[in-house]
């Protein structure tokens, strides 16, 4: 999208890049340390689990037995559907350029970006387009600017001074500090200023930052609703995550994303156990040394039926809410909820190979000729569709051209509720290929509730809970990181690296 493209990178962002995941973080002195765990549980293969199972592996090094949990295909949410001879994305199709955990995800496993196609964007009201990209940069600007003012540079600016902001939680991983809550996570990040925006709608944040209304509801709605399916009433940290994702440069995994959740499940040695698991239980044992030691017993149901582990570590990386997880937890003093408070927002992804009917745009334009890959729509009454998407392949042939309307080609269309056989023939002239996947994101509705904790018990980590801030695969990575590296801290109890904001006085302190 590149209209609406935030492409200035600040010097304040570049600062931060040599202080990125790339290297390994040297843990404290082996002498200080006890001895290391002997088995830790991932739940869910998702990228916040696979980059969990990573992270734990570069902290408490080889000896470990790490079991990853998942009852469905390695990726979760990341996932391709076969349709004629090519694989399609079902689930996150972008990844942005200042994701530092993703690039350094791919680089370490030797996995190649997608090769870029040119795309183009237009804007649907739910009768018509009411803008359509041109090819000539200086066209869409002087559009932009001539309905708009300068709201869209604005715009950009704004996002921009958040992302700089964003780029700190990588300065403190790098040297290994660790956060308990969400809430503190953020709050390195950026202060009181990221709190705020968790309270406060995006709407009402950019209203008192001067932008128009219009603007919003022409731009800046449209982008919310292709991210989460949701308005500009979302949190206002959501609602910024959804304005980077505009950005230029964003890029994809050749192949699927999907691959980079089984690259970092084969790099960190794990075991795959395909199971649910059903039930945690916390179990106390007496040790060699007359001490009692306490264990989590992990009960999950498989294809070969019922059985139990015991792990001195477990990590969840999937979400207990209502609907998403059945998991009961057995023995904790406080108990431990089941289902945290909070509603999921159910979204649908619908893959339609067939020939697109140009009217349903309000258009009059030849099929030949309308080349717009991504059809973004205002949060307008009785508006059926989120977004409409003309996708290509996860794997870029040589020679392949995005081809035009007026051929039958892969349309993702996503949308509120299923797609009726009505919808269909509004929508298409003909298809012969139809796939759904269903997807849910939190309700970002403020004011903003406390989020669940990292820590549920002593040695026990909730990774999930990052998703009430921002829903995305660099948010599930970052937590990923943050939970290996609390469970290595608190391991060895190293209370110094957590919870702690003054790394910017340290490194002064060590200059």
């Amino acid at each position: 999208m590149s209209t609406m493209s935030l492409h200035t990178l600040t010097l304040t962002a570049l600062c931060f890049l040599w202080l990125g995941p790339s290297s390994g973080r040297s843990s404290a002195s082996a002498p200080d340390l006890q001895e290391p765990p002997k088995k830790i549980a991932v739940v869910g293969a998702g990228i916040g689990g696979t980059a969990a199972a990573f992270y734990l592996r570069q902290e408490f090094g080889a000896g470990v037995k790490i079991d990853v949990f998942e009852s469905g295909d390695v990726g979760g949410p990341l996932a391709t559907v076969r349709i004629g001879d090519h694989e399609y994305e079902t689930g996150g199709l972008m990844i942005h350029p200042l994701n530092l955990h993703m690039k350094h995800f791919v680089e370490k496993l030797g996995i190649p970006p997608r090769r870029e196609v040119s795309s183009k964007m237009a804007i649907f009201d739910g009768k018509e387009l009411t803008f359509e990209e041109s090819d000539w940069f200086i066209i869409n600007f002087l559009r932009m600017l001539w309905r708009y003012g300068f709201n869209m540079l604005r715009m950009q600016m704004w996002v921009e001074s958040i992302l700089d902001k964003f780029m700190r939680i990588y300065q403190y991983q790098q040297y290994g500090y660790s956060f308990s809550s969400v809430e503190k996570l953020l709050h390195a990040m950026g202060g009181d200023s990221f709190l705020t925006l968790m309270n406060q709608t995006l709407e009402e944040t950019m209203r008192s930052e001067g932008f128009s209304q219009i603007f919003l509801n022409d731009v800046v709605a449209p982008i919310t609703r292709v991210n989460y399916g949701q308005s500009v009433r979302i949190h206002g940290f959501a609602g910024a995550s959804s304005l980077a994702g505009a950005d230029s440069g964003q890029w994809a995994v050749d192949g699927g994303n999907k691959k980079v959740c089984s690259g970092l499940l084969y790099n960190s040695k794990s075991v795959l156990i395909p199971a649910r698991v059903t039930s945690i239980s916390v179990k106390v044992r007496p040790s060699k040394s007359g001490t009692t030691t306490s264990y989590y017993e992990v009960s999950y149901v498989g294809e070969s039926g019922s059985a139990h582990s015991l792990y001195d570590i477990v990590v969840i990386a999937t979400p207990l809410h209502q609907g998403k997880s059945d998991i009961t937890f057995s023995g904790f003093s406080p108990p431990i909820p089941s289902h945290y408070p909070g509603r999921y927002h159910q979204t649908v992804s619908t893959l339609v190979h067939g020939l697109l009917n140009m009217s349903y745009l309000g258009t009059t334009e030849p099929p030949s000729d309308f080349t717009v890959s991504d059809v973004l729509t205002t949060d307008c009454k009785g508006s059926l569709i989120h977004r409409l998407t003309s996708l290509d392949p996860v794997h870029i042939p040589d020679g392949y051209k995005r081809p035009p309307a007026s051929h039958a080609k892969v349309w993702r269309v996503s949308s509120l509720q299923p797609l009726s056989q009505e919808d269909l023939q509004n929508m298409f002239l003909s298809w012969d290929s139809v796939s759904e996947t269903r997807m849910a994101y939190p309700a970002y509705r403020p004011p903003h509730r406390r989020t669940p904790p990292f820590i549920l018990h002593n040695r026990l980590y909730y990774l999930s809970a990052v998703e009430w801030a921002a829903s995305t695969m660099e948010m599930s990575a970052i937590s990923g990181r943050n939970v290996a590296l609390l469970a290595h801290h608190r391991w060895h109890s190293q209370v110094d690296k957590i919870d702690q904001e003054d790394l910017h006085t340290r490194l002064r302190g060590e200059l």
